[in-house]
């Protein structure tokens, strides 16, 4: 089997280039299960006809050198920018045997969404009007209230993304069940009656934990229950699904890292929302492969994480229902990068002015960071 497609010349990669950059976080976070001080960020670049197109994803630092190894063996000057299939097949190919989830599947994200971007930009066209778009802008749920937070800031947090006209919030709950129903109660007060209040556990819970909680926070209106119990346990989610609210959505998949991940998920009648990232499960190709599986299974779709990212992905896929709008990347892609749009009532809406992402390194920042 090959999957080889003449390179063209005039639009052959020439050139990758990889930075990681680690930047602390402005207070200590945690969720259900763990805890953190700082969130590091892989950039890749790749050049072709002079034109440099840019992807990231989340991840270790270690993850910054398989992207080097993939770029010097699988990309640079042995694929073409405009054939994005090809790029995403050969290094789903390449990293066979190292296991594809996790280290691997962020590594080739990295490197995918860099091709888009860079094909949209040799195309001169934004990334929606590249993919086609089906809608403007994309809701947005504003998210963060850790763990590790106290009240005032919890209700601080929350409360300021209800006045600034976001319409969703979410908060992180699990790592001290006998707070959580008060630390619900006072995320409620603090975003009044009309925004809509989700939490995630990061499976947390066990399954009679998660539904007792389920039927609890009703009290306060949640709406949106996400990884209740560890999203491997199918059944457990499946449970909990068929026995919460009605008016609660159980959400999941936001570790998947392959088509088949949300395949299995679905089937399993896991989840009424499904999460997908595109700096996990094999950047843009891989997003609009999860896409594909929503629709055939008629289950809405929410992007996790990396807003600037996801933006103009969301605004072309017909599924797509939110962007998670989470604290810390939202942060450091303002940080990093030139470009990134402000929620505007409760939504983002890419620049159509702007080629690809819309965004540019901000080489003196990066540098800052680098390791």
């Amino acid at each position: 089997m090959s999957f080889d497609p003449k390179v063209s010349p005039e639009t052959a990669i020439r050139g990758g280039k990889v930075t990681a950059c680690t930047i602390p976080t402005d207070a200590p976070e945690a969720d259900g299960t763990i805890a953190w001080d700082k969130t590091t960020i892989v950039i890749v670049e790749l050049e072709a006809a002079g034109v440099t197109g840019i992807g990231y994803t989340y991840a270790d630092i270690s993850t910054a050198k398989l992207v080097e190894v993939l770029l010097k063996e699988q990309v640079v000057n042995k694929q073409d920018a405009m054939n994005t299939g090809a790029l995403a097949v050969n290094l789903a190919l390449a990293i066979r045997n190292l296991g594809r989830p996790g280290v691997a599947a962020m590594a080739m994200s990295a490197i995918d969404n860099a091709c888009w971007d860079l094909k949209a930009k040799l195309l001169k066209l934004p990334l929606l009007k590249l993919l086609g778009a089906v809608r403007d802008s994309i809701d947005i749920y504003g998210s963060g209230g850790f763990t590790s937070y106290s009240d005032e800031q919890l209700s601080a947090q929350l409360g300021g993304w209800a006045q600034q006209g976001i319409g969703r919030v979410k908060m992180k709950i699990g790592s001290d069940p006998d707070r959580d129903l008060h630390r619900v109660q006072v995320a409620r007060e603090a975003i009044g009656p009309d925004c809509q209040l989700f939490v995630d556990a990061n499976g947390a819970y066990t399954v009679k934990q998660a539904l007792e909680f389920a039927q609890q926070f009703t009290e306060y209106d949640v709406r949106w229950f996400e990884e209740p119990v560890s999203s491997d346990d199918l059944a457990g989610l499946h449970f909990i699904r068929e026995h919460a609210p009605h008016s609660m959505n159980i959400a999941a998949g936001e570790y998947g890292y392959t088509p088949w991940y949300f395949e299995r998920m679905l089937s399993a009648g896991a989840v009424d929302v499904m999460q997908a990232d595109a700096t996990r499960c094999g950047g843009i190709s891989g997003f609009l492969e999860a896409h594909a599986v929503c629709d055939a299974h008629h289950r809405p779709l929410s992007a996790h994480c990396a807003p600037a990212l996801h933006m103009h992905l969301c605004c072309a896929t017909a599924r797509s229902v939110h962007i998670e709008y989470f604290h810390d990347h939202a942060r450091v892609e303002r940080m990093i990068f030139e470009g990134v749009p402000e929620p505007v009532n409760g939504k983002l809406a890419p620049d159509l002015s702007l080629l690809g992402f819309g965004i540019e390194l901000k080489r003196k920042v990066a540098e800052q960071y680098a390791q």
